[in-house]
């Protein structure tokens, strides 16, 4: 395999594939190459299988209070919004301001 089909490989793997590099791999496999076709699908499954170890082997833990802060604030957007009352208006439209009761 050249650089050019190992890279392809490591595109399909990444799962990144656009239709330029379908119709790559479409060629590749149109070929009637059984060896190329063989190595490219060995490379592809190395891949994978590299990415697989990278992921669980750089796995961190959430902090412990994650999950309490997570769960308030999806309550906080769960929870019912404040109503906002408006003051009556005066008869000639404006609002009614503060009055006095002395």
């Amino acid at each position: 395999m050249n650089e050019s089909q190992i890279d392809l490989a490591h595109t399909v793997a990444l799962g990144s594939i656009g239709d330029e590099d379908q119709r790559a791999v479409q060629e590749l496999f149109d070929s009637g190459d059984p060896i190329l076709r063989a190595d490219f699908d060995t490379e592809v499954q190395l891949t994978r299988e590299a990415l697989t170890l990278f992921a669980s082997a750089s796995a961190v833990q959430p902090p412990a209070t994650l999950r309490t802060r997570l769960l308030a604030a999806i309550a906080d957007d769960h929870a019912p919004a404040a109503r906002h009352i408006r003051p009556p208006a005066h008869r000639n439209g404006e609002e009614a301001g503060p009055t006095s009761l002395n």
